[in-house]
């Protein structure tokens, strides 16, 4: 990240879009390869697996990505660490993508060693060790020993909220907060053929207000309060031409993550990132000051990089 280019870079988002009506998205999420080493229960990317692109095939889709406005990128799966061609690996794919990207995130199972490449690196847990073993397969202790060894000013642990750990979530919170530099958490959203883990909006407005107060404790949860605020009922306003997917095959998508991917209900929506990318664009304080310290924008939070 050079100077002050994300800030200048979001105010010229924000002129041009309600200004001129441009509508460029700002972040992305890469599904490099849908293949993966594990079957979750709340995940369907891995039922079609996919290796993905070669090399020149992943950067010309970075190419894409960069102009059509993207600054954000985070690689996710399947497992993306899985993916190869070659002798290049994904450690290429993200220095490519620092080469525009103001951030490179990447999303990980947590059951292979943890990359040092990325400015931000997110491990899916989704519960302590029982609740794992449920969820994931008998990885809890793996997950643990590599988070331990990783680079920790760099690592965020990632909840997927279902009706499978919905009660252990203030438990794993509290876990997991001395080994990560910060939290994330999103709602499990019911694609279609797949189990029905949907929490009921009574109880996920009553552990939205718990990990509210947890946060306010001091616990590392990341997601701002006006975010966790609007989680907690449907019909939040939403901007999805903000985000963009790209896909295994190189094809990318603008709109809701969903779109191309599963039927789109709003009124079931989890996906938390969505949200505060919205609640930033219309200039949330705590949104936006909650995206600096997640993709470490800030010099202070990039100074052990």
């Amino acid at each position: 990240m050079a100077g002050l280019s994300p800030y200048f870079g979001f105010a010229a988002l924000e002129l041009r879009s309600r200004l001129f009506g441009a509508r460029r998205p700002l972040l992305a999420g890469y599904k490099l390869t849908t293949q993966c080493n594990l079957r979750c229960a709340h995940c369907p990317f891995w039922r079609d697996p996919q290796p993905g692109q070669d090399f020149a095939g992943v950067c010309a889709t970075l190419d894409r990505l960069k102009a059509a406005g993207v600054r954000l990128v985070i690689f996710e799966g399947g497992e993306p660490l899985l993916w190869r061609d070659g002798s290049h690996t994904l450690a290429e794919a993200v220095a490519y993508a620092k080469r525009f990207a103001w951030s490179v995130g990447v999303v990980t199972n947590g059951t292979l060693p943890l990359p040092r490449e990325p400015d931000v690196v997110w491990v899916s847990i989704d519960g302590l060790e029982e609740t794992t073993r449920r969820i994931r397969g008998p990885i809890f202790a793996t997950q643990m020993r590599h988070l331990a060894a990783g680079p920790r000013d760099r690592l965020l642990a990632n909840i997927t909220i279902s009706t499978m750990n919905v009660d252990e979530i203030p438990e794993l919170v509290a876990a997991l907060a001395p080994h990560v530099r910060g939290i994330t958490v999103q709602f499990f959203y019911p694609y279609e053929g797949e189990p029905d883990l949907f929490v009921p909006w009574e109880k996920r407005a009553a552990l939205l207000d718990h990990l509210i107060a947890m946060k306010r404790q001091g616990y590392p949860l990341l997601d701002s309060v006006p975010a966790l605020r609007g989680l907690k009922r449907p019909g939040w306003r939403c901007h999805p031409w903000l985000v963009a997917s790209a896909n295994p095959d190189g094809s990318v998508v603008q709109g809701c993550y969903l779109k191309g991917r599963a039927p789109i209900a709003c009124d079931q929506c989890g996906f938390a990132a969505h949200l505060e990318m919205s609640l930033a664009y219309d200039l949330q304080p705590g949104a936006i000051w909650a995206g600096m310290r997640i993709f470490r924008l800030l010099p202070a939070f990039r100074k052990r990089a």
